[in-house]
This record gives C-alpha cells, structure tokens and sequence, in this order.
C-alpha cells in the first residue's frame, strides 16, 4: 500500500541520516510525491466529507489552515483573506464534494523550518534563512579547508568557481569568485553541516528547528 511505501522511505531516510550520509534528492522528491498523494487520495476525501456539513452555517468566505507536527496536536488557524497567493507558503489541494455547499478546499501547509548551528564555544549560528545559516556556517568552518574536502551536492561540488546552469539559482556568491551550492533539503543540509563538523574536528551541534 501507499502507506507502507511511505514508511519504507522513512526509514531509508532515518538510516541515512544516523550514518550522516547526505540524503539523495530523488528519495525526498519520492517522498514528497507520496505524502502528498496520500493526503489528496485518502485523507482529504474523508476529511471533505466530515468538514463540510459542519461548515454550512457559515455565511462568509474563510480559509481554514491545518497545521501538523508529528507528535503534536493538529492546530487550525482561521482566515480571512481567500486568495491563497496571499497565504505565503500555501499549497492547495482540491478534492471534489458532492454537496449544495461551495466546494471545500483545504490547504495543507508544512511548517517552516531552519537551521541552527552550534559551535564549540558555545555560540551559535542562526539566520532568518535556513540557507543563510548553511552559507554563513561554511564561511566559519573556513571556505580553503570545507572545499578541501570536495564534497558533492546534487552532482554539483559543494564549493565552486562557477555557476551551473542547473543550479545557479541555488548556488550563494562568496567572493573570490566562489559559490556555496545550497540545493538541498534542509535535513540534507544538516547532514553536509554534520559531515564538516566531523571531519575539520569542530565538534559542532546542528539542529533543524521550527
């Protein structure tokens, strides 16, 4: 099923992530697909036909935004602005009901999250962005020794002198002709991070936070 094909890519991520491998790109685009099909096919179906009776008093436009965390409980923020090209971050999905009501379109949105990069003597690095904070974390751990190291993002070297045409909107200017190559999810990002710290001694702590 749909379910456990989702929870075997969950896995092969956890396992990937606890040898600090960097995580293929073509595994999250997998699962991103997955979830996203899962919650279109059998979760919105369900939750249409449950919502939608409920919300048949209601006389005005509004926009219901559900929130998940895994672990925690499910929060609902109510708006009022109906054009989701107004709700940044927003991705609707659509499921046909069968009802007199106007047609119910939930929106599913995933939380934001960042990085947040803990250095040896006890400072830290954290930027608005989470590429931000992956460049600036770069830049502390020395740009001559990480491009040393010559790791690879998406085929593409961490550290380079220059652009690519497939990723040259993700890859940061750094001076002396240099570019960070940021194209990465932001658990990916954590692993590179991790990968750094490991292998320079820096004995960093780096987290993915909401």
């Amino acid at each position: 099923t749909n379910m456990n094909k989702l929870e075997k890519l969950y896995e092969s991520i956890r396992t990937l992530e606890e040898l600090s491998i960097p995580l293929n790109p073509e595994t999250l685009k997998a699962v991103d697909e997955l979830e996203e099909k899962i919650i279109k096919d059998e979760i919105l179906p369900t939750l249409s036909e449950q919502v939608t009776p409920l919300l048949k008093p209601i006389q005005r436009d509004l926009v219901l935004v559900l929130e998940y965390h895994p672990g925690e409980e499910i929060s609902v923020a109510l708006s009022r602005k109906v054009k989701v090209a107004e709700m940044l971050g927003a991705k609707t999905m659509s499921v046909d009901v069968t009802s007199s009501a106007d047609d119910w379109n939930p929106i599913i949105r995933s939380p934001k999250t960042g990085l947040c990069v803990f250095l040896k003597d006890g400072t830290f690095i954290q930027e608005r962005k989470a590429c931000d904070t992956f460049v600036k974390a770069i830049q502390a751990a020395g740009i001559a020794k990480v491009k040393a190291l010559n790791i690879v993002v998406c085929k593409v070297p961490l550290i380079s002198d220059k652009l690519d045409d497939n990723y040259k909107k993700s890859q940061h200017a750094i001076g002396g002709g240099l570019y960070i190559c940021a194209h990465a999810s932001n658990a990916q990002k954590k692993s590179i991070l991790e990968k750094i710290s490991k292998l320079l001694g820096l004995d960093w702590k780096v987290e993915v936070v909401d």
